[in-house]
């Protein structure tokens, strides 16, 4: 396996294929491995070099419970210590969810490190993060096939037996540290130089809001997914995976 070291946070990643630098940044309660389940990763790795970020609390990287240990900078020096461990100095940059979350904090603490970026299912607004914590906190001590069962009432069924065993094996009490309010972030959002592409499931209730952000990036572009949910349209490849390669052959088009 292989980490970078942040601040002696340990953060495990993986690299597939050849091309351009791609990182790929998860959600909340995912990992590397979503991506592979998903099929992004042999969808791309023909084209691209995929940096695969498992975010600190998740996976492999270490999973510290003091809520200290998860502020948006620090999600984005994760990102960038992978990069520096594998000497990359600028990378597109895709995340779902809460990576997109961390994507709105690399063009806040990173711009220079971001080429092309791309934002599924995330806005940059304040989000008050306190259902998530009461919902752990109501579940801290379930047995693994209890918190599975409550998760999926409120999240929805699990794509495969493999995810389940994921969650299965996760540290509640470090998701229970990550899930910090998000802070407002939209005063980034006139001064991003990098094109941007955001999209979202039109049946997610994050799409507002990531439409309304998306008017007020320079240049940006946006699509939504006919009636597609939150976690649906991070299993939609077909119908992702076409836009997003298209906005970022852009970048190949232009030479970079």
């Amino acid at each position: 396996m292989s980490y970078a070291d942040n601040q002696g946070i340990r953060i495990h990643y993986r690299v597939e294929g050849e091309g351009p630098p791609l990182v790929l940044q998860h959600g909340f309660t995912q990992c590397i491995d979503d991506w592979y389940e998903a099929g992004y990763v042999d969808a791309l790795k023909r084209d691209y070099r995929l940096i695969l970020v498992d975010a600190r609390g998740h996976g492999h990287s270490d999973k510290p419970h003091d809520p200290n240990s998860y502020g948006l900078d620090k999600w984005v020096a994760d990102v960038t210590s992978v990069a520096d461990a594998m000497g990359v100095a600028k990378a597109h940059f895709w995340g779902y969810s809460m990576g997109g979350w961390i994507g709105f904090g690399m063009a806040k603490y990173a711009p220079d490190r971001v080429d092309r970026l791309v934002i599924g299912g995330s806005h940059p607004y304040a989000r008050d993060q306190s259902p998530a914590r009461q919902f752990l906190r109501a579940h801290l001590g379930d047995s693994n096939d209890e918190f599975i069962s409550a998760l999926e009432n409120r999240s929805g069924a699990c794509s495969s037996a493999a995810r389940k065993a994921r969650l299965g094996a996760v540290d509640r009490e470090a998701f229970l540290a990550l899930s910090q309010d998000r802070p407002e972030l939209s005063n980034t959002l006139a001064g991003m130089r990098m094109p941007t592409c955001l999209y979202a499931g039109d049946a997610d209730p994050l799409c507002p809001q990531a439409k309304a952000a998306s008017q007020l990036i320079p240049g940006a572009v946006f699509f939504s997914l006919p009636g597609l949910t939150h976690p649906e349209a991070f299993h939609s490849l077909d119908v992702v995976l076409s836009r997003v390669v298209e906005f970022l052959g852009g970048a190949q088009a232009a030479g970079s």
